[in-house]
């Protein structure tokens, strides 16, 4: 099926769930991810061009994430191109707080093409999906500033908002902030998750450089330590991230998925009581 629409980390946490929701609307988007075809590669420049051929709307999430080292000439070059080939809006996911990540949606702001700056706090779905689920699996969770409040939102209503404004012409050249509906810590995070997947979890609070330490011990990539590092230290304190904002609520008419909800519903997957092979 012909498609004008290409979603851009297509297979990632919120792109994979961006292409449900246009699916359930009867639209069959373009996947933009590595083993796609045409495939797209954002290290390889010249698969730009054949991923967005035909293209007028487009949804970018950039991996890892907006704020590392690359990122914004990335995005200037897409853009460029994008305007080139005759896109038409582009929907970025962004992140709330992050210095480089507002650079980034600076260039998409003053391309002249239509755009909507979708901006969001961290991912329920980190938990279970992401860099937090391996210590839950462990049983033992050891996360500095265990007491920062945080409004974690849920990946299924950024991509229910993403699509929403990828479609509506009526949110160009807004920023959307996506939040949970309350905020909340490291420390009721993990106690949710315990009481949800009745599952024994013993919290420890430990210093950043400590944490750094044990990501290093892990032997996690250089670029995934530098960035969860970056993102405590400068995203998780930053006075704009501790709050709340309906944006999600205005957009799709209910409020955000709280964090039990969200719970609840991955409790039932087993993701955090894997059944142990015999």
């Amino acid at each position: 099926m012909k498609t004008n629409i290409l979603v851009i980390g297509g297979t990632g946490k919120t792109g994979r769930r961006v292409v449900q929701q246009l699916k359930n609307k009867g639209i069959e988007p373009r996947i933009g991810s590595r083993t796609a075809s045409p495939s797209f590669d954002w290290y390889n420049r010249e698969t730009w061009v054949h991923a967005l051929q035909g293209i007028e709307k487009m949804y970018v999430t950039y991996y890892p994430d907006l704020a590392v080292p690359g990122a914004k000439e990335a995005i200037e070059s897409l853009t460029y191109l994008a305007k080139e080939l005759g896109v038409q809006k582009m929907v970025l996911l962004s992140g709330k707080g992050e210095i480089e990540a507002e650079a980034c949606e600076k260039i998409v702001m003053n391309s002249g093409i239509d755009y909507t700056i979708v901006r969001a706090s961290w991912f329920n779905q980190n938990w279970s999906e992401s860099f937090f689920l391996e210590p839950i699996l462990s049983g033992e969770v050891a996360l500095p500033m265990s007491d920062v409040l945080i409004p974690f939102v849920d990946a299924n209503d950024i991509a229910e908002v993403a699509a929403i404004v990828l479609l509506d012409d009526a949110f160009n050249g807004e920023i959307i902030e996506v939040t949970g509906p309350e905020l909340i810590t490291f420390k009721d995070i993990v106690n949710i998750i315990s009481k949800t997947s009745n599952k024994k979890l013993n919290f420890h609070d430990i210093t950043l450089q400590q944490y750094v330490e044990g990501m290093k011990q892990m032997q996690l990539p250089n670029d995934v330590v530098w960035l969860i590092e970056y993102l405590f230290t400068h995203v998780l304190t930053n006075p704009k991230n501790q709050l709340v904002v309906n944006d999600v609520e205005r957009v799709l008419g209910r409020k955000a998925t709280t964090f039990l909800a969200y719970a609840k519903e991955t409790a039932k997957t087993g993701i955090w009581n894997p059944v142990a092979l015999s």
